[in-house]
């Protein structure tokens, strides 16, 4: 066994002997809350803990939709490294994304909560932990907002390629991607509302079409569409096509397409404060829902590889967007290949959601904790609503900015997926290199019901070693040569990003930002 776990009841009677706070500090007396936070402590609020078992593995599942993203970005993947990244990739990306849900999940036992990854590296750090506390929580914070966006892009995307399919004389203009990447925003923005309410039905549909719309694809192609050759599918390396002619360098950038999916696992992490049993739930929910994506992944993608039908048709499709010429290959009909690519926007629009609910928390957390600049503004919990509107209506913003990258790029969609990944591995990376630190020292923390055990060192081992791996990739340009509008914008964003950070640190930061204190909340 990986881990261990405590008895569900055990947990349920230690955490009934916490004292609740207010989502902020750990109950050890009003002494040891710093000067002047006592009103501010009031103001900010506490979110409520309503998210059972089911509805926070079934969040994690429908967030990352695996095969579905893999579906509509594997264009990326054609161009360079072709099947042997696509195959290769989603199995090494299966098992390294695992390894990194499977650290993360310990450090979510011990300290399930919604800042995460820049609360533990403030907490585990030898040192200058309050810095990078901070770095880690910009970094994080940018990440899961541009992992926001990408899903409004890939739906646009969808639908300027159905247009395209359906209306051939249609000449799509990069203005229309960002207005309708604005009109998607709107959807989650005003869901979120009543997302208390919309959980468990929007959940348990969302489950179900993702495992459903999954079957009927693969049993579809299977059936009808043209085979290809078993050495296609394992042993062709595309790298003469998008100008990169090392094929190791091709093969690298081709794993876009499959460890994209699967980033974003730690959606949950930031509802912990909402998910009941959170010490048990969170971890648990996080495994089992990169587990089960990555399988779906690989076979999906190996299904595809073998049902590709004619590659050069696919690959060279006005639409930009192959799996309409794949699905419209094997049926033979434009209604059916309408029907099959609606169903992979249904998913990834129900995921929208999720990420849109994650994401706010996430920036409600760090401005709680005085991460953010106008900190008693986006840590603001709505009285009647009980959710963070102000968080809210920043990420959304923050989206509709993010956006208009389209307008000036001809490879916005390779750039929008590209910064998620990159930053969200980043934020993966330090938690775990800091944990791994503590684990080693004289001092080892104090685990949680999900410990690893003597599986922990290679495991956090092999973690970090794929993240760095997976990083050294994704700001790399998926065509040669690079002009200013195929450019990766992903690298030059981050490393900005990580800039204003530093100077955020140097001007008030070290100040405003102080090392959030271990919670304790009831745990039921």
């Amino acid at each position: 066994m990986l881990c261990t776990m405590a008895d569900d009841k055990d947990i349920e009677m230690a955490a009934k002997t916490n004292v609740e706070d207010v989502g902020v500090h750990e109950a050890v007396g009003d002494d040891h809350i710093r000067p002047g936070e006592k009103q501010s402590l009031k103001n900010v609020g506490a979110l409520e803990k309503y998210i059972n078992f089911v509805s926070a593995i079934n969040f994690g599942f429908i967030l990352q939709c695996s095969w579905e993203a893999a579906a509509v970005t594997f264009q990326f993947s054609l161009a360079n490294g072709g099947p042997a990244a696509m195959f290769y990739g989603s199995l090494f990306a299966g098992i390294g994304t695992t390894t990194v849900a499977i650290s993360l999940a310990e450090m979510a036992s011990i300290d399930p909560t919604v800042g995460a990854q820049y609360r533990w590296s403030a907490k585990f750090a030898p040192r200058w932990n309050e810095f990078w506390g901070l770095m880690q929580g910009w970094v994080t914070v940018f990440a899961w907002i541009c992992s926001c966006t990408s899903n409004p892009a890939i739906l646009s995307n969808i639908v300027v390629g159905l247009a395209i399919f359906n209306y051939p004389d249609y000449v799509p203009e990069r203005w229309h991607t960002t207005l309708i990447m604005w009109a998607f925003v709107v959807f989650p923005f005003i869901g979120n509302f009543w997302f208390r309410r919309l959980l468990n039905t929007l959940e348990m549909i969302g489950a179900i079409c993702h495992v459903v719309f999954f079957i009927v694809s693969i049993i579809t192609l299977v059936v009808l569409a043209q085979r290809s050759t078993a050495s296609y599918v394992f042993s062709t390396l595309t790298h003469d096509v998008s100008g990169w002619s090392n094929a190791a360098v091709a093969w690298g950038i081709g794993l876009l397409t499959v460890t994209y999916p699967l980033t974003g696992f730690d959606g949950v992490l930031h509802m912990s404060d909402e998910v009941k049993k959170a010490k048990t739930h969170v971890p648990r929910s996080m495994v089992a829902s990169v587990l089960m994506n990555s399988i779906m992944q690989f076979a999906y993608i190996l299904c595809l590889l073998f049902t590709i039908g004619d590659v050069d048709k696919v690959a060279s499709t006005p639409t930009l967007l192959p799996i309409i010429e794949v699905y419209y290959e094997a049926t033979g009909s434009k209604h059916a290949a309408n029907l099959f690519v609606v169903m992979l926007a249904i998913i990834i629009f129900i995921a929208f959601f999720n990420v849109f609910a994650s994401v706010s928390r996430l920036v409600w957390a760090f401005s709680r904790d005085k991460g953010l600049p106008f900190s008693s503004v986006f840590g603001a919990v709505h009285p009647t609503l009980k959710m963070p509107l102000n968080a809210l209506g920043l990420v959304g913003t923050c989206i509709l900015l993010l956006a208009i990258i389209n307008i000036g790029s001809s490879t916005a969609l390779n750039a929008l997926i590209s910064l998620p990944a990159l930053a969200l591995y980043i934020s993966y990376f330090f938690p775990i290199l800091f944990f791994f630190m503590k684990r080693i020292s004289s001092k080892p923390p104090a685990y949680g019901p999900f410990r690893l055990g003597k599986a922990g060192i290679p495991i956090n081992l092999f973690a970090m070693c794929y993240v760095i791996f997976i990083v050294i990739w994704m700001p790399f340009p998926t065509f040669l040569p690079v002009t200013g509008t195929n450019m990766n914008y992903a690298g030059p964003l981050v490393l900005a990003v990580i800039l204003f950070a530093m100077c955020d640190w140097v001007i008030s930061g070290r100040k405003r930002f102080q090392v959030p204190v271990a919670r304790q909340r009831p745990d039921f």
